[in-house]
């Protein structure tokens, strides 16, 4: 069985016990975040939302707060003696699918 939810403004397929990396939500490890926007859910029979399904859920727990690693970006105009470096790091919060429920 597997599920299609959305967040973060992103849509992410999942199963039971799948770790998976979203943008950072606001909850501590260790507690269990659900996820009303399922999109899809699918298996033996197949569900579609428009656009969510009703009383669809996804459980999962909290396992690390974190950060990914540093990119660099580099902006520079050539011929024009200006040039811009500047790092990032992209916050994310890593969850564990505990249960799908349709």
């Amino acid at each position: 069985m597997y599920a299609i939810i959305e967040t973060g403004g992103k849509q992410i397929k999942v199963s039971e016990n799948d770790t998976i990396f979203v943008e950072k939500l606001d909850v501590n490890e260790g507690e269990t975040v659900t996820f009303d926007k399922v999109l899809l859910v699918g298996g033996n029979d197949t569900k579609v939302g428009a656009p969510y399904l009703d009383g669809a859920t996804v459980t999962g727990t909290v396992e690390k707060q974190g950060k990914a690693k540093k990119i660099i970006v580099y902006k520079y105009k050539p011929k024009k003696d200006t040039k811009k470096k500047q790092g990032h790091r992209q916050p994310y919060t890593k969850i564990t699918i505990n249960a799908i429920n349709a």
